[in-house]
């Protein structure tokens, strides 16, 4: 892990990024001491990956889109029967 200080990582910081994006990381520090670390962001699923994944275990209904019964209608909208 490389330390850089801040004027290095203003200076440098799209090619740090690049290095952090292929999986390195980069510590800045304020006159040697240590302030932040720049680590790669990587979320827990690539959401492409994740598209589709319960195809099959979850059905629609064939009346999902039919309008609902007037009494839960009337509670949605408050109104007393």
């Amino acid at each position: 892990m490389e330390t850089v200080n801040i004027h290095q990582a203003k200076t440098h910081l799209s090619r740090l990024l690049a290095r952090v994006e292929q999986g390195e990381e980069i510590v800045i520090a304020n006159r040697g001491v240590p302030v932040a670390k720049l680590v790669p962001f990587q979320t827990s699923l690539n959401r492409r990956s994740s598209l589709g994944q319960d195809r099959g275990i979850l059905t629609v209904p064939d009346d999902f889109n039919a309008p609902l019964p007037e009494a839960i209608l009337a509670a949605c909208e408050g109104v007393a029967e």
